[in-house]
């Protein structure tokens, strides 16, 4: 069984990927300044759904899927006052491992009076997948982050359960210079972990939203508190972050979609219309 924690061997049969976005201020809007892939993993076109200030960015990796020993690796920025919205077409999928570790790096900058939101869609676990997760976010002292994830472990409308394999993670965010969020772990598939109330509790599937900037007045805590009786958030200085446990998908999808329309108008200025490609 390959050890998640450990590093990966490039396979010269997988697929090696990478994507590198800069996005620069310009008279009032956000340019895509530099778009650079290798491999199946690309952007086509910056869009502009909400106005010249805001430049969404929908990564596209062609093969639909990650098989074992497949690399993915995204590197992007927003330069000073430049304000990114990445997100994805529809969820990722990450097949059975075939005795390979998959791995998929993310690094993210942010300068300063900028914002970044990362907010792809689901990533489905297929039993018996070994993967490697690790996302970086370096932001300037008054720059925000918004990034969502919702983790689904097996394919619970196939009868599929997560009963073999491994997921390891580990998610870091600095502000000005300083570590304001780290976490990391691994879930064994059919571990205790899984059914544990200091693990999954059961469920399959897990939803997590992070947002770093204006802390939140506690009237709008309460607003996002009402989404769910089952989601269950935090504020620590400059980081908010919400969580929730389920067994499906699209519900998870919901309430993470309800807190980021609450969230960004006071996090980034700005309302919330639901992108187009959330619902194609």
């Amino acid at each position: 069984m390959p050890d998640c924690t450990c590093p990966a061997i490039p396979d010269a049969s997988a697929w090696q990927a990478s994507l590198r976005l800069r996005f620069a201020h310009d008279g009032g809007a956000t340019r895509l300044v530099e778009c650079e892939h290798r491999g199946p993993l690309r952007v086509q076109k910056a869009l502009y759904p909400e106005g010249a200030r805001i430049c969404h960015a929908i990564m596209i990796h062609p093969p639909a899927g990650v098989v074992g020993g497949d690399r993915l690796a995204i590197d992007a920025s927003a330069g000073p006052d430049a304000h990114a919205f990445l997100t994805s077409p529809g969820a990722a999928k990450w097949y059975r491992a075939n005795g390979k570790l998959s791995v998929q790096d993310v690094r993210l900058a942010v300068g300063a009076g900028a914002a970044l939101e990362w907010m792809p869609q689901e990533t489905i676990f297929f039993d018996d997948a070994r993967v490697r997760l690790t996302h970086q976010v370096e932001l300037a002292a008054d720059a925000s982050y918004i990034g969502a994830e919702i983790l689904c472990f097996g394919r619970r409308a196939s009868g599929e359960r997560f009963a073999s394999g491994a997921v390891a993670q580990r998610t870091q965010v600095r502000r000005g210079g300083k570590l304001v969020w780290w976490e990391q772990g691994v879930l064994h598939g059919g571990s205790p972990a899984m059914g544990s109330v200091l693990g999954l509790d059961g469920a399959s599937v897990c939803a997590t939203l992070i947002g770093v900037g204006k802390p939140l007045p506690a009237a709008l805590l309460d607003a996002i508190r009402a989404l769910d009786p089952k989601l269950a958030l935090s504020q620590v200085k400059s980081v908010f972050a919400a969580r929730y446990l389920c067994d499906d998908s699209e519900q998870a999808r919901r309430v993470i979609t309800g807190v980021w329309q609450l969230l960004r108008p006071h996090l980034l200025g700005c309302a919330a219309p639901l992108p187009r490609i959330w619902t194609t």
